[in-house]
C-alpha cells in the first residue's frame, strides 16, 4: 500500500480491515471479542501509529465509552500482533493497522517524519534473504518488522 491520500475514504479501510479481521479469526478458530474489534478500530481510524494510551483515550471518546484499563488494551493488541491485524513500531513504542494480507512474508513500514503517516509493503525477496541468514546464525525468528523513516512524497514536494 502507498501512503494514502489524505482525503481518502478512510471509513471503507476501516470497514475492509475489520471484514479482514473477522475472517481471519474465523479461519484460525479465533474470537473477535467487541474489545478487541474496539481496539482495532480505534488502531485503524488513522494512517499514523498509535500508542495503547492514545488507544484508551479513543475508546473513552467515544459516546459515553469507559476508559478501559491498560492492561486490557494491551491483551488486545497482543491477540492482534498475533494475527497479524496490527504491526508493533518498535520505534516509536506504536501500533498500526495490518494494511495487506502479506502472509509470512516480513512487512515494510515507511513512517514520514514529517506526517507521521505509515505504509506498508511486504518484502518477500528481502524476507527469504533474511530468513538464510538467520538460518545461519541457528536463528529462528517469529516476526520480523522492518521499519524506514524518512519522507513521504506529499511531504518532500511539500518541504
Amino acid at each position: 500500500m502507498s501512503f494514502p491520500d489524505p482525503h481518502h475514504d478512510h471509513h471503507r479501510c476501516t470497514v475492509s480491515l475489520i471484514a479482514r479481521a473477522e475472517q481471519v479469526c474465523a479461519e484460525r478458530g479465533s474470537k473477535l471479542t467487541p474489545q478487541r474489534r474496539d481496539v482495532l478500530a480505534c488502531v485503524a481510524e488513522g494512517h499514523e501509529a498509535v500508542g495503547a494510551y492514545d488507544i484508551i483515550e479513543r475508546m473513552a471518546g467515544r459516546e459515553g465509552g469507559a476508559r478501559p484499563a491498560p492492561i486490557t488494551i494491551y491483551r488486545a493488541l497482543d491477540f492482534l500482533l498475533a494475527h497479524n491485524l496490527v504491526h508493533k513500531v518498535e520505534s516509536r513504542n506504536a501500533f498500526v493497522a495490518c494494511s495487506c494480507a502479506h502472509g509470512p512474508d516480513p512487512a515494510v513500514l515507511m513512517i514520514c517524519e514529517a506526517c507521521g503517516a505509515v505504509s506498508e509493503t511486504a518484502a518477500a525477496g528481502l524476507g527469504r534473504e533474511l530468513a538464510t541468514l538467520a538460518g545461519g546464525e541457528g536463528f529462528s525468528p517469529r516476526r520480523t518488522v522492518i521499519e524506514m523513516t524518512g519522507r513521504c512524497a506529499r511531504c518532500a514536494e511539500g518541504a
